[in-house]
């Protein structure tokens, strides 16, 4: 259930992005989702986003910038481990230079360069680039 919630949310930002909308509406939301968008925001695929009343079923608004070409959460389990994830990172994403595989550790939500850093393992969440 979680994962799909958070596949509908990424699949909401790709098509506004590709009709050239400024901004999202994402509901309903998750703690895992509001840690992918804290990834993305980050790597500056994302400007900002503001959780709306969070204590009920609350809205994310999130500023695009434009940059995403695709981003996809896995609704299957996919477990690696940290050896694992630069061969993974090379079968999913597109090229070497951009593009991000999000994996949830037992150090939190990573992206896949954190994960390798930290040599911690985990199940992959999705990916963007």
């Amino acid at each position: 259930m979680g994962r799909r919630i958070l596949n509908e949310a990424l699949r909401k930002m790709v098509n506004a992005d590709r009709r050239g909308n400024a901004t999202a509406l994402l509901q309903p939301i998750s703690g895992v989702m509001v840690s992918f968008l804290n990834i993305m925001k980050h790597r500056g695929y994302i400007k900002n986003f503001e959780v709306m009343d969070p204590h009920r079923v609350g809205k994310i608004n999130v500023e695009l910038h434009g940059r995403i070409k695709d981003c996809k959460a896995l609704t299957y389990r996919q477990d690696l481990r940290a050896k694992e994830i630069e061969q993974y990172r090379v079968r999913m994403l597109p090229t070497r230079q951009w593009g991000y595989v999000v994996i949830t550790t037992p150090n939190g939500v990573l992206d896949h360069e954190e994960a390798i850093r930290q040599n911690v393992g985990g199940q992959v969440l999705g990916y963007f680039h």
